[in-house]
This record gives structure tokens, C-alpha cells and sequence, in this order.
């Protein structure tokens, strides 16, 4: 069968599995096996064989041990006053800026998206504290769950990002350089977003009460005390990495030995802060890895299937040069994001895309920045963005009531993909400085 045949056949297979309600582990099992069957023509026994190869294989690599690590921290840290603290402590810091504590979400997640590697987690944690806070204060409504969605997307892109290990182990690229890479156009999103609330509020004073809180020295000095344990946890863990002193799996198991040192300091670790810690870390990363168990699966149903290849061959014979392959690419990655859960998305496009933005001369590096913004954006977009279903829980809002208050930081991480198109170096600069071209 001709393998770009073979290929439709196999994403249609995929489309209806997925459609069809199964959990995305096993519609991604169930068309590979079937693809290596039906279409590559394999022996049953012979396409076991290879699964079990592969899952050895993808499980056991030593990134991998990263994801759990990195999910128990944000466990630790959402369970335990550390996240309360987070909001109390911008407070006094943010009270005379254009939308006050609107921007506690923005920075809030930003502090926490460096700790937790978690887009879910870090919206989870920083919403339950502050939705019910700036609703109950008199914020505009919209704007206050608009920026939680798409600040809390963050957790993807800013390191320790669970999603740039997964990039990094299928890619092959340095996870470190990667952390280093997402570090600028993370600061870049969050401050789009704090500027975004600044001009609204300047527009629209009514978006925030009237009238300033009187902060004093001492206010300053409590609220940098209560930022201080989630500052020094992500110094701990950014600092074991960009020193050197740590691999990126090596600086997630620092971060939960920094997590329990700081919750003995508080006084708050227990055997049942640590167990549903666990239970919670355990959920998570079960649903992480067995994903990208059965992705890397996927990928091998579509070596077989010389999909790549032929995939390669027939967009670069459309001849099209690299800005155009990008906003093809961009729009392919924004409609998936529409259907398919963000590192399903990763795992299951890398192989047939990679190729083709390497050989039209981009970094993997920088492909890997764009493709975790890509995904970021899909967090926003129903029916399948987990921001929105995580914010529909917090609030009890409708789900079109949520995702129509994210449409304008959505559009934000459009304009911030168009930046990090025409200014590759925003994603460059920082990891050459740190290691070298």
C-alpha cells in the first residue's frame, strides 16, 4: 500500500479513536497495533513483541524520571500553605499598579509554573486561591479567569516544564538548553499579559475597585518573607540545573528534597500531606508516562509506515520556504489543539515534523519552544483545553463562559508566537550564553 495512503488511513483511524471517548492511552495503542497489523502487514505475535520492546525502552530512560519528581513538588507545594502565601505576599507589591491584584494571577503563576513544571497544577493552585479572592473583591469576572487560563499556561513553557523533557527525550535535544530556551519568551508571555491588564485597566478602571490599600515597610517586608519559600524552592532546583551541578532528573529529585526541608521549616509535613501528595503524584504521572509509552508506540507504527518520509518529501516539494513551512506547521498544531490533549500532541506529531523544520534550517531548540507555545494555546481552546476544564471547576462557569474571557490572552500567545518567529533569538540567546552555540 502506498505509505502516504497508509498514513491517511492510519490519522483517520486515529481521529475516529480518539473521537470516540477512549482514553487517549489506548486509542493511541489500539491504532498502532492495528497499524502494524493491517497496514504494515505484522504478525500479531511480532507487533507484541515490538510494543513490549518499546515500552521497556521509552519507560526506562533516566529523563523520564524527571516527570514524577517534578509533579510530586507541585503536589507538595499545592497541598501546604505555600500557595497561600504566594498570593499574600504579591499583594502589598502589586496594589498601585493599573489592575492591582489582577496581576497577582500573572505573576502568581509565573513564580509557581517555575517550581511545578504543570500547566494544570499551576492553574489548579494559583486559582484556587486567587479566583474566589478577586471575584469576592469586585474584579471584573472575565478578566480574572481569563488571565488564570492563559497564565497558567505557563507551567508548560517555563522550567522545569514536564513538557520540555517529554520535547527533549523524542527530540533528542538537551533538556537543559531547552529549560534555558523557554525562560525568555515565558518572562516575554507573562509580561504581555501584565501589560494587557494594564492598558484594560487604563481603559477600563472599572475592571478593578477604586481606591489603595496603605501597605508599609513592614507590609513589604511580610510579603517578601511569604514569597521567599517559592522563591528559594525555584533557586534551588533552576540553580542545581543552570550551575551544572545537576542533570535536569538529578535538580527534580533536589526540588523534592527543597520541597520537604521547606514544609519541616513551616511545620507543616505529615504522613497525610505526604500521602495525598503521593496518591495525586502518582495519578498524574501514570497518566504522563503511559501516554508517552503508547505515543512512542505510535511513532514506531509510523517509521514502519515511511509516513515521515513521504510526509517530508511531499511538503518540500511544494517547495515552500521556512516562514511559510512555520505558519503551515502553526496552523496544523492550532486546529489539533482544538481535539487532542497537549502532550499527545507532542508525541504524536515530533516524528513527522521535526524532520522537516531541521531540514529547512531551524533550531530543535527553538522548534521545541514554538511547538510547547503551540500547545499552550491548545490549553485555551475547547473542547479538549484543561485550563478551561480546571477553571470550569474552580468557578462553576459554564465552559463557553470560560473560554470566551481567554480569548484575548489567547490571542496574546499568538502575537507571542509571531515575536518568537521573528525574533528566533528570544528562544536562542540564553541557552548559548549558558553553554555555547
Amino acid at each position: 500500500m502506498d505509505p502516504l495512503v497508509s498514513g491517511l488511513a492510519l490519522i483517520a483511524m486515529l481521529v475516529v479513536a480518539l473521537g470516540s471517548g477512549v482514553w487517549i492511552f489506548v486509542g493511541l495503542l489500539l491504532v498502532s497495533v492495528a497499524g502494524l497489523h493491517f497496514l504494515v502487514g505484522m504478525p500479531l505475535d511480532r507487533v507484541f513483541t515490538i510494543a513490549g520492546t518499546i515500552t521497556y525502552r521509552s519507560a526506562s530512560t533516566w529523563e523520564m524520571a524527571a516527570v514524577p519528581l517534578f509533579i510530586w513538588v507541585a503536589e507538595l507545594i499545592f497541598r501546604s500553605s505555600v500557595s497561600a502565601r504566594l498570593f499574600r505576599g504579591l499583594t502589598p507589591f502589586v496594589d498601585r499598579i493599573p489592575g492591582r491584584l489582577l496581576h497577582t494571577n500573572v505573576l502568581g503563576c509565573t513564580l509557581f509554573a517555575a517550581v511545578s513544571g504543570s500547566s494544570a497544577a499551576t492553574t489548579a493552585t494559583v486559582g484556587k486561591i486567587t479566583s474566589s479572592e478577586l471575584l469576592n473583591r469586585g474584579y471584573n469576572q472575565n478578566i480574572a479567569v481569563g488571565s488564570l487560563a492563559g497564565a497558567g499556561s505557563l507551567g508548560l513553557l517555563l522550567p522545569p516544564s514536564i513538557a520540555m523533557i517529554i520535547y527533549g527525550i523524542l527530540a533528542e535535544v538537551s533538556v537543559s538548553r531547552l529549560f534555558a530556551a523557554g525562560v525568555l519568551p515565558g518572562l516575554m508571555v507573562s509580561g504581555l499579559y501584565s501589560g494587557f491588564i494594564m492598558l484594560m485597566a487604563l481603559i477600563r478602571p472599572g475592571i478593578a475597585p477604586a481606591g489603595h490599600q496603605d501597605f508599609g515597610l513592614r507590609d513589604y517586608l511580610r510579603g517578601a518573607l511569604d514569597l521567599l519559600p517559592v522563591v528559594a524552592l525555584m533557586g534551588i532546583v533552576l540553580g542545581a540545573i543552570y550551575s551544572g551541578i545537576a542533570t535536569p532528573s538529578e535538580a527534580a529529585a533536589v526540588g523534592v528534597f527543597a520541597a520537604f526541608g521547606l514544609l519541616i521549616l513551616l511545620g507543616e509535613l505529615n504522613w497525610g500531606l505526604i500521602r495525598a501528595s503521593l496518591m495525586g503524584t502518582v495519578r498524574t504521572s501514570t497518566m504522563v508516562c503511559i501516554i508517552l509509552v503508547s505515543a512512542s508506540l505510535l511513532s514506531t507504527t509510523l517509521g514502519y509506515l515511511h509516513l515521515p518520509q513521504e510526509l517530508g518529501a511531499a511538503i518540500g516539494a511544494m517547495n515552500l520556504d521556512p516562514l511559510a513551512l512555520i505558519a503551515l506547521l502553526a496552523l496544523f498544531y492550532l486546529l489539533l489543539g482544538v481535539f487532542v490533549d497537549g502532550v499527545a500532541i507532542i508525541v504524536m506529531t515530533l516524528p513527522m515534523t521535526l524532520p522537516l523544520v531541521t531540514a529547512a534550517g531551524y533550531d530543535p531548540v527553538w522548534f521545541g519552544v514554538f511547538l510547547v507555545l503551540m500547545v499552550e494555546i491548545g490549553l485555551l481552546t475547547p473542547p479538549v483545553g484543561i485550563n478551561l476544564f480546571v477553571l470550569q471547576g474552580l468557578t462553576n462557569w459554564p465552559l463557553g463562559r470560560v473560554a470566551r474571557a481567554s480569548v484575548p490572552f489567547f490571542l496574546l500567545f499568538g502575537l507571542a508566537v509571531i515575536l518568537l518567529v521573528i525574533f528566533p533569538q528570544l528562544a536562542l540567546w540564553l541557552p548559548d550564553q549558558l553553554y555555547g552555540k
